[in-house]
C-alpha cells in the first residue's frame, strides 16, 4: 500500500455554532486522484481552507507524510508540499501571466530580501531558473505564447489554467483543485481532465473538489462524500454512485457515468 500523504482524523471546524466540519476522518495516498463532494454548504471548501491552513482547526488533526500540521501558517504548510487553487480564480489581475507564476516559484527562492536589494551573488541565477521553471509551468498547461499579456485579460478558462500553473509552481507533492472545472464547456474541462492525469503522472497526488459528476466519476481513483460536514461515504467511483446514501444527499438518483 502507497504512503498516506495527507490525513484528516477526527477533523472539526465550527463558526459560532455552526459546525461545518465534524469529526470527518479520511486518508489521501501517494499517487491518488481523490475527490470530495457534496451538496453546496457540505464543507469542501472550508476542508481546504483548514488544510492549507487559512481556517485553524476547531479540533481533530491534519497530518501531512505523517507530520501534524495543525497551527501553522499557510507559507509553511505550501513550503512543505502542499498547494491549492481556488473556486473563485484569485490572480494578480495587473501582472503578466508569467509573472503570476513566478510569484508562485518564489515561494521555493533561496534569496532574502537583502541578498536581493543589494543584487548579491547567486540572486540572479536564481531569477533566472524562477523565470525558467514559470515558462515549464506554462508550457504544461499551454498558455506558454501568452506569458507577456495581462493576466486579468485572459478568458475565464485560461485563468483557471493560470491558476493551475502558478500552484504547480510551488511543486507541491499534494495539489488540492477546488472546483478546476467550474463555468468551464465541455472542450475546456476535458483539457482539466488531461492536466489532471498528466500532474498525477508526473508524481503530485490530487485531491478534487468538484461538482462536474463526470468529471469526478471519470478522473477519481476514490471519492469522499460529505454533508453538512460530515462524512456520508468513502470509495471506488462505482461503490460511490450506488450508495443510497449519496443519492439521496446529493445525486439525486442512480446514474451510470460514462
Amino acid at each position: 500500500m502507497s504512503e498516506a500523504m495527507l490525513e484528516t482524523n477526527e477533523l472539526r471546524k465550527a463558526f459560532g455554532g455552526l459546525m461545518a466540519l465534524f469529526n470527518l476522518t479520511f486518508t489521501v495516498r501517494q499517487g491518488q486522484i481523490k475527490a470530495v463532494i457534496g451538496p453546496n454548504g457540505a464543507g469542501k471548501t472550508t476542508l481546504f481552507n483548514v488544510i492549507t491552513g487559512m481556517f485553524p482547526a476547531t479540533g481533530g488533526q491534519v497530518k501531512f507524510k505523517g507530520k501534524a500540521i495543525n497551527g501553522l501558517k499557510p507559507h509553511e504548510i505550501s513550503a512543505m508540499g502542499i498547494s491549492r487553487t481556488f473556486q473563485t480564480v484569485e490572480l494578480f489581475k495587473n501582472m503578466s501571466v508569467l509573472e503570476n507564476v513566478m510569484v508562485g516559484r518564489h515561494s521555493r527562492s533561496q534569496s532574502g530580501m537583502f541578498r536581493v536589494g543589494f543584487r548579491l551573488w547567486g540572486v540572479k541565477a536564481e531569477e533566472e531558473d524562477i523565470h525558467s521553471k514559470a515558462m515549464e509551468r506554462l508550457r504544461f498547461v499551454g498558455l506558454d505564447r501568452k506569458a507577456t499579456e495581462n493576466a486579468g485579460s485572459l478568458p475565464f478558462g485560461e485563468q483557471k489554467l493560470l491558476e493551475m500553473a502558478r500552484a504547480l509552481a510551488t511543486e507541491p507533492e499534494v495539489l488540492l483543485l477546488d472546483e478546476p472545472a467550474s463555468g468551464l464547456n465541455e472542450v475546456e474541462t476535458e483539457n482539466v481532465a488531461q492536466l489532471i492525469y498528466q500532474i498525477r503522472d508526473r508524481g503530485t497526488t490530487v485531491v478534487l473538489v468538484e461538482h462536474d459528476m463526470d468529471l469526478v466519476m471519470r478522473v477519481s481513483d476514490e471519492i469522499v462524500v460529505l454533508n453538512y460536514g460530515q462524512k456520508i461515504a468513502e470509495g471506488s467511483p462505482e461503490d460511490v454512485k450506488k450508495d443510497q446514501r449519496v443519492i439521496d444527499a446529493y445525486l439525486g438518483e442512480e446514474v451510470d457515468y460514462a
